[in-house]
């Protein structure tokens, strides 16, 4: 599902401007539960924190604010047009205190430093070699650093009410295309097994999943998808025409249905410690 080998190193869904809005849409709507992830992970003022995979920025502007200015937070990511977008974001705010790095996470180094946290949200999922990254991850913590994870661990979870054929199949190609370019949509039902083997100690494991209505703010996170996904999957030769048309009219169906209901991917939640 990704161009990852293409020239301009794409993202999954692209890096242009609507990809762009997607993610902060995206960001907004688990930033609560992100912010809850790293509270309990005890990420405060004065740390060091590694962002993996930080796109544009948009959790690592909300980890700056937790170090503040005697903190550091090292953001890292393959696409240059998402770090642009990060480091203007950071000037606005007049954030001083952000590190930037362009790193093909499938085989760049990390940043030398000594963590004292990393975050990371979907990305494993995304790589060739997720144990490998993990491995890189853990090597930069400190001794008693956290990592925290939101990774998905069951993405066929991702159900509609009233059920809907069309709507099924586009999440079957978006899990096929995906694991065709090397990737893994349940990579997180792996992750527990290799943090042990890696010197990592599991604090907490939380499944997070759940049921929408159309009214909900959280709604709007799998309509940006779904509208964002379509015609990338055309772009990709993924969907032809007529069947992003009919993917079209049914989530329009679904969303205009009196009792509709969606089940969003089962994601889960990881907090571990380096040993």
């Amino acid at each position: 599902m990704t161009e990852r080998r293409s020239a301009d190193r794409d993202y999954i869904l692209g890096t242009h401007d609507d990809e762009i809005a997607r993610l902060g849409l995206q960001h907004r709507v688990w930033r609560p539960r992100a912010s809850d992830a790293w509270r309990r992970a005890g990420f405060t003022a004065g740390q060091t924190l590694l962002d993996v995979g930080c796109g544009p920025g948009f959790a690592t502007i909300d980890l700056a604010e937790i170090v503040g200015d005697e903190g550091k937070v090292v953001a890292v990511d393959r696409s240059r047009r998402f770090l642009d977008a990060l480091e203007a974001a950071a000037r606005r705010r007049g954030i001083g205190h952000i590190a930037t790095h362009e790193v093909d996470l499938d085989e760049g180094a990390l940043p030398n430093v000594s963590a004292d946290g990393a975050w990371v949200r979907w990305v494993f999922a995304f790589v060739t070699r997720p144990r490998e990254l993990l491995g890189r991850i853990a090597a930069r913590l400190k001794p008693g650093g956290v990592l925290v994870v939101h990774e998905y661990a069951d993405y066929g979870t991702w159900r509609c009410a009233p059920r809907s054929a069309v709507l099924d199949r586009f999440v079957d190609v978006v899990m096929e295309s995906w694991r065709d370019d090397g990737g893994e949509p349940d990579i997180g039902l792996d992750l527990p097994v290799w943090l042990g083997e890696l010197g990592l100690e599991a604090r907490s494991l939380r499944p997070i999943v759940d049921a929408i209505r159309p009214a909900d703010y959280a709604w709007q996170w799998p309509k940006s998808f779904i509208e964002v996904g379509i015609r990338r999957l055309v772009t990709l030769g993924r969907m032809n025409a007529t069947s992003a048309a009919e993917t079209a009219a049914a989530f329009a169906t679904l969303e205009s249905s009196p009792h509709a209901l969606m089940i969003t991917p089962l994601v889960l939640e990881i907090l571990a410690v380096k040993r």
